[in-house]
């Protein structure tokens, strides 16, 4: 039985979920191609952050616009974008919601795509406040394109970051603490390249598809050591 995170793995177990008779194993999430999702530089001017997520409430999505819309007041030319598809979810975002945000002039909604690299490339920042994730994919993705990730300190997501390294971990719904490292990055933009490279090194050595799926096929018992 595999696990992306540690949280998940160690709940499973507790509880008795994982049969006495079956090995758990952790994985690095389901990894990243790092060729496709190569290094590219960072937009610096203006700065710009990033959410990519299915639009629910529980990607952390209204956190993400308030502490936008608290930042945008101080630093008006600064981008708050937000890519994703809408969602039946019962906590989903609105159609509504996000035209309201767009017309205040607080969100750049960019809609839905089966191709992130155009947009993760025109960013400075990837932000996720999510509450849980088994291990978020699309901040795999960022990091192999050497951007600095904010997110929160969450199952899941704070296995992406090491905080003050490749970017900063927040506790779940605190608006005051996403604000404060997002504005960082707008006060010291020598970061965003500086942990962006960082999160290109972590995504390297313990995010690369090949070698997850390595793991997966030894334990799987498809290939030798």
């Amino acid at each position: 039985m595999f696990f992306q995170n540690p949280d998940d793995l160690h709940l499973f177990v507790d509880k008795g979920i994982v049969p006495k008779t079956v090995k758990p194993v952790l994985v690095n999430g389901s990894g990243v191609n790092i060729e496709k999702f190569a290094l590219a530089p960072p937009k610096l001017s203006p700065v710009t952050f990033l959410l990519m997520a299915r639009l629910i409430k529980d990607k952390g999505i209204l956190e993400y616009v308030e502490a936008a819309r608290l930042l945008k007041q101080k630093y008006p030319m600064v981008k708050f974008q937000l890519l994703g598809p809408l969602d039946t979810n019962p906590t989903a975002i609105t159609q509504e919601q996000i035209d309201q945000w767009a017309e205040e002039g607080v969100i750049e909604y960019l809609g839905e795509t089966d191709d992130v690299r155009p947009f993760v490339a025109n960013a400075s920042v990837y932000v996720l406040p999510s509450y849980r994730e088994g291990t978020p994919r699309s901040a795999l993705e960022a990091m192999s394109m050497g951007r600095p990730i904010i997110t929160t300190d969450a199952p899941g997501c704070r296995e992406t970051v090491i905080d003050g390294r490749n970017g900063f971990l927040v506790p779940v719904k605190d608006v005051s603490a996403l604000m404060s490292v997002m504005e960082r990055f707008i006060l010291e933009p020598d970061l965003i390249a500086q942990m962006g490279k960082e999160s290109r090194i972590i995504a390297e050595e313990k995010y690369d598809v090949r070698k997850v799926n390595q793991v997966i096929l030894h334990e799987m018992g498809l290939i030798g050591e």
